[in-house]
């Protein structure tokens, strides 16, 4: 079912493979094993050295495309973010391809921002550097968060296996699966594109059973749970929950715009959340929005982006299938009362950078000026701002 919501070929030639796992997580790690696995063999034929492969990103890749690249002893070749443009540019992931480039990661649904990225834009670069350099250069795409979107709310997108150098697909269950933690899959295109020698058969349990895994015993109860949900919920389910998230995301954007304080810096055609920062935050910063909207039953994370936009901060907002309406007015409000707070508050930076304190000698009666340290003055009006908020809590019996 999986296979076929992502196009994949099932035909006589064809016919798709995949396997479920914990997360997305144990998806990539196995998409990329099959990678590496055929990358070796075909070197190896040709009788070409196999000890540096290396994997094209996006900077904005989930932590576990780290965890695959250093576990499994594979370089990771990041394209750097830029200001506006938080997701991998095409053009420079296939500059950086090269004969030793096992794949390239996409992604569709960007953790910091939710973008989807150009996977047919990359597709079409990248079949004619191949073309030029005689490399068949592989896509996989990382469709943690929208693989359970796109197909229901931008059907016309060009992103799945109906791009020819899409290989793999991995998608998170437990994310707009609509199940359980614990659950993710990952489709590979055809039984060739899966090497054989990573699966492994047992007959123990009265008949051969194929098994290409990380992990060992693990309950069944995310398996059923997704079974249940396709065949309960349909497309027709699914596609009404995921328009409803979407219109959700619009009220709240919406809302955060006519405050006239924030930036949006998520997509319209995306994961359905609100990425946001602030026009002005030299007198106060998301992350102490953030940390206010925790008195009012809020954990909205602040981060910054990955390099070259690291000096971008932002605060995002996941919409879930019960994030309602009411409650998307109910955040906009709260933070406009963060944000009064805030106005009322002594800034962090108002303070002078360059504290001084004098010091009046005994035997001279002189004044000495003392400079203190970057670290000694942050702390010093972070101790400062602390009380003034502990003050203003028991005066107002807020908590």
């Amino acid at each position: 079912m999986i296979a076929h919501l992502f196009n994949a070929p099932l035909g006589e030639s064809e016919v798709a493979v995949g396997v479920g796992t914990v997360g997305s997580s144990e998806a990539i790690m196995l998409a990329g094993l099959a990678f590496k696995r055929k990358w070796q063999n075909k070197r190896r034929a040709e009788g070409l050295p196999v000890d540096k492969p290396n994997i094209v990103t996006g900077a904005n890749v989930q932590v576990c495309w780290e965890k695959f690249a250093r576990y499994f002893e594979v370089e990771l070749k990041e394209v750097k973010l830029r200001d506006d443009y938080f997701v991998m540019d095409p053009e420079k992931a296939v500059e950086m391809v090269d004969e030793n480039t096992i794949c390239v990661a996409a992604i569709l649904g960007s953790t910091l921002n939710g973008e989807f990225e150009d996977v047919k834009r990359l597709n079409d670069l990248l079949e004619q550097k191949n073309n030029e350099t005689g490399w068949d250069t592989p896509i996989h795409v990382d469709a943690a968060s929208g693989g359970f979107i796109a197909p229901f709310l931008y059907p016309e997108l060009e992103w799945d296996f109906r791009l020819p150098l899409v290989k793999s697909i991995n998608v998170s269950g437990h994310k707009y699966g609509l199940v359980y933690a614990g659950i993710g899959w990952v489709i590979w295109r055809n039984k060739e594109d899966l090497p054989e020698e990573l699966i492994f058969h047992i007959n123990y349990l009265g008949a051969d059973q194929p098994t290409f895994t990380l992990n060992f015993s693990k309950g069944s109860s995310q398996v059923i749970a997704q079974y249940y949900q396709l065949i309960r919920l349909g497309f027709e389910g699914y596609r009404n929950i995921m328009e409803n998230c979407r219109e959700n995301m619009i009220v709240l954007r919406e809302g955060l715009e006519k405050t006239g304080r924030f930036k949006i810096v998520s997509k319209d055609e995306g994961v359905p959340l609100v990425a946001f920062s602030l026009k002005d935050n030299h007198c106060h910063d998301e992350f102490e929005i953030s940390d206010l909207l925790r008195r009012y039953g809020w954990i909205v994370p602040a981060y910054t982006m990955p390099a070259d936009a690291q000096h971008v901060t932002v605060l995002r907002v996941v919409i879930r299938e019960d994030f309602s309406h009411t409650l998307a007015e109910r955040l906009v409000n709260d933070i406009q009362k963060v944000l009064h707070e805030l106005d009322r508050l002594p800034s962090k930076l108002s303070s002078n950078s360059t504290i001084e304190t004098q010091e009046v000698e005994n035997n001279e009666k002189s004044t000495v000026t003392t400079k203190k340290s970057a670290l000694e003055t942050q702390r010093e009006i972070t101790t400062i701002w602390r009380k003034f908020v502990m003050d203003k809590k028991k005066i107002t019996g807020v908590c």
